[in-house]
């Protein structure tokens, strides 16, 4: 296919996955069972940590840490005591645990007071040109509280070589518009344009198919490459494409 096949092929399959239905096998209905922004927010942050596996452990387990916090994640967030997190110690998933999800809650207690909630620390250390450098601030800022090793792993750094596919994926979802009723477009201040794929196997091998990417690591230096291909083909929103990769990847096994 020459670019211009290949932009009408992927825009098309965008339209078939870019819809409601899609939220019947992902993650993302975890945070579409909220209507309050800053339960959709953290409810979508402690998501898209957990999401990597199989999918419907993913939204089960992912379901379980909402009824731990009492289907008010905001609200547990910020006015939790130390009993409160007891029954968390319980939560496992595969290697993400009651440790890590305690960690969590209380340094996301202390972004909501410290730094305007997620969208604050997101939007206050944007990058220029894309968000990869931001989420390396991120990092910074959400272990600036004491914590086991264990856990920082749970927070990927793409300065430090990593693509960060989750947190790529909940910025896609916090940031790109609600049209299409998948994506929330809660965050006005970070343009779609800095956003970036959220490459795992599936997006990866269809990319690579596609001559979209050569690199054969799904690391930070291939997720460039990916980025700066599909900014090609749609400078203002480049990771709607990622709907046509994941789509192409495991629904239609191409």
């Amino acid at each position: 296919m020459n670019k211009k096949e290949l932009k009408e092929f992927l825009d098309q399959k965008v339209i078939v996955y870019n819809n409601p239905r899609f939220l019947e096998s992902d993650p993302i209905q975890i945070p579409h069972r909220f209507s309050k922004k800053e339960d959709i927010e953290i409810s979508g942050f402690l998501t898209a940590t957990i999401a990597w596996g199989n999918r419907k452990s993913i939204i089960n387990n992912a379901q379980k840490m909402m009824d731990l916090l009492g289907n008010s994640p905001h609200d547990f967030v910020l006015n939790h005591t130390e009993v409160d997190l007891v029954p968390l110690h319980d939560f496992v998933h595969r290697t993400f645990n009651g440790t890590d999800l305690s960690y969590f809650i209380k340094s996301l207690k202390r972004i909501y007071n410290n730094y305007n909630g997620l969208e604050g620390v997101f939007t206050q250390n944007q990058g220029k040109n894309s968000m990869q450098p931001t989420i390396s601030a991120f990092k910074k800022h959400f272990f600036e509280l004491p914590f086991e090793r264990r856990t920082a792993k749970h927070v990927s750094d793409p300065l430090k070589g990593s693509a960060a596919k989750r947190i790529n994926m909940y910025l896609r979802w916090m940031v790109r518009n609600a049209n299409t009723q998948v994506d929330f477009g809660l965050w006005k201040g970070i343009p779609a344009s800095k956003l970036s794929c959220p490459l795992d196997v599936h997006s990866g091998n269809v990319a690579r198919k596609l001559k979209l990417l050569k690199r054969k690591q799904n690391d930070a230096k291939a997720l460039d490459e990916l980025d700066r291909n599909l900014r090609k083909l749609d400078p203002a929103d480049p990771v709607k494409y990622d709907f046509a990769l994941f789509g192409l990847g495991v629904f239609e096994k191409f």
